[in-house]
């Protein structure tokens, strides 16, 4: 029997002919690459791939090597599927995004549309991205902004999409996928809830909540020390203040900010009871045009993939092989279709970027179907 260094000696002899090996099948696939340029064809044959893979795995002598033969040529398939992305782009072919630069506009006669009512958290971020005396109007729920940005009855949206503490606004991402809007700005706000009551009221007589399911979740630790309290969902936090206000009843409070007491006239009953002390929630800006700043650096995408083991993988494999730094990433179930999912991703990047181009390339080739949602 071999003693362990003359073992590792075999090792790394044979180590050392599979990189021989490897730089010259890269070698041969630059070669394809440069073909496929030249006649027009797609990096991305997925039946010839899964044909390889079929033929060099029955070629393993036991199961375990036939998994471990097919999950190394996957890898070296994929590797050099990203190869030939970067010589498409550094011939010059480059990614067509279909957005168009654009200077920063003149937001003074924008109509721009937010969810809720007067003093709703909405209407907090819009002043703070388009400005104090900015034209803004409340509209009933998310969808209705979006619409109103299709019937171009308004030039931008502002929609919650994630909170520090209760995390993703759901609906929002969904919207973003039903409707042709796209991203062109985000805002980051504080956000502090209040338990607001009628003048009259004191805790003691509260024995029903009312705000927006995301701020009862945002409140949790202070609503379970008093969970003989009913807690009732609303579309909106400040809907929720109007409507202590309106109806009056001495026994009924919102979770909402501390400006709402003051517009509709209420008391608060208690400040910051959110859990997270340093709580925020992000808001983006979306309009109906495929437009960006020169300033936009960040991207955001969404995309579906086959429903197969290692699909997603070979999805973020593009950037991490781009060196590319993913921000956000989230999935949401593709309706109908029972245990399937959309992700999305935000990441660091401009789209003149060679690593984007690269990126965005092989998740146009690789996955069912991509969607750019906007850069900012």
């Amino acid at each position: 029997m071999k003693d362990l260094l003359e073992l590792r000696k075999d090792i790394d002899r044979i180590d050392h002919e599979i990189v021989r090996l490897y730089e010259e099948r890269m070698g041969i696939s630059k070669q394809v690459a440069e073909y496929k340029i030249a006649n027009g064809k797609p990096v991305f044959d997925k039946q010839r791939e899964v044909e390889k893979l079929e033929d060099l795995s029955s070629l393993g002598s036991s199961e375990f090597n036939s998994k471990g033969i097919r999950e190394l040529f996957d890898q070296i398939m994929t590797i050099s599927r990203k190869k030939q992305y970067q010589l498409l782009t550094e011939s010059g072919l480059k990614e067509d995004v279909g957005f168009v630069q654009k200077d920063m506009p003149d937001f003074s006669s924008a109509r721009i549309v937010f969810q809720g009512v007067e003093g709703a958290y909405s209407q907090q971020a819009m002043k703070e991205f388009f400005g104090a005396d900015c034209n803004g109007h409340p509209v009933a729920t998310w969808k209705d902004a979006m619409e109103a940005i299709k019937n171009q009855e308004a030039d931008f949206a502002v929609l919650p999409i994630e909170n520090s503490s209760a995390g993703i606004v759901s609906e929002n991402y969904d919207l973003l996928v039903e409707y042709d809007n796209y991203i062109v700005g985000d805002q980051i706000i504080k956000i502090d809830h209040s338990l607001l009551g009628l003048d009259e009221a004191s805790l003691e007589d509260i024995s029903c909540v009312y705000s927006h399911p995301q701020a009862l979740m945002q409140c949790s630790d202070f609503l379970e020390e008093h969970s003989n309290w009913e807690k009732l969902s609303f579309s909106n936090t400040a809907m929720a203040a109007k409507k202590v206000k309106d109806e009056g009843l001495k026994n009924q409070a919102a979770i909402a900010g501390s400006i709402t007491a003051d517009i509709y006239g209420l008391k608060v009953l208690e400040k910051a009871i959110q859990n997270n002390k340093n709580n925020c929630t992000r808001f983006i800006i979306v309009t109906g045009k495929k437009v960006y700043t020169k300033e936009a650096s960040r991207i955001s995408i969404c995309f579906e993939i086959p429903h197969e083991s290692g699909s997603l993988y070979h999805m973020l494999s593009h950037f991490i092989y781009n060196n590319l730094n993913m921000t956000n990433i989230q999935s949401r179930p593709i309706q109908n279709r029972n245990w399937e999912y959309r992700f999305f991703i935000d990441f660091e990047g401009r789209f003149e970027d060679t690593a984007v181009q690269n990126a965005l390339r092989g998740l146009r080739e690789e996955t069912t179907s991509l969607r750019i949602l906007g850069t900012y």
